[in-house]
């Protein structure tokens, strides 16, 4: 399978969902912005490995989600503890200088999770079930449903300033 680049106008439209566009005060400090994204595509050669590890496809997709949030300032790089995610939030973090931190999905954003990544920008890395279930406890609304399996194109932006929550899903295949 080959790897699509995100196009220029998908990419200038990334940048200004973060600049913040019409309200340029001092919104950046107060504003708690999480990209969500499914991990990349996993090897699934033997159907009796439950932490199979990503394919040169899936690894190519994670390196070029690098070149895709390299003009967006990352404060946080969370993954779940399987290998795919890991692999999936490495290039990421690694670009950044940043540690990847282990999440728990069955806690998804907790009182701590919160406190952790109010007015940070944070990357998540998560499965085709957990994404949606995070970006739906963030949002305090049932709006995502679960990614289809083969479907690893999708990069949620959920930004709250204050009381207003916004959610956005690009399409980066």
């Amino acid at each position: 399978m080959k790897i699509k680049y995100i196009s220029t106008t998908l990419l200038v439209l990334l940048l200004v969902l973060f600049s913040g566009c019409a309200k340029k005060t001092v919104e950046n400090k107060n504003t708690t912005t999480y990209i969500l994204v499914r991990h990349s595509e996993k090897d699934l050669s033997d159907p009796t490995n439950g932490n199979p590890n990503l394919t040169e496809a899936g690894k190519k997709r994670s390196e070029n989600l690098v070149n895709i949030l390299a003009n967006i300032k990352i404060d946080k790089v969370y993954s779940t503890k399987y290998a795919r995610t890991l692999q999936t939030a490495e290039p990421i973090a690694k670009d950044r200088n940043i540690e990847v931190t282990k999440y728990d999905p069955k806690k998804l954003y907790d009182e701590e999770f919160q406190k952790q990544t109010t007015g940070k920008t944070s990357v998540i890395v998560g499965h085709s079930n957990t994404t949606p279930a995070f970006i739906n406890k963030i949002i305090g609304q049932k709006k995502y449903d679960d990614i289809d399996e083969k479907d690893y194109s999708k990069l949620f932006i959920i930004k709250i300033t204050g009381d207003v929550i916004t959610d956005t899903v690009l399409n980066i295949d």
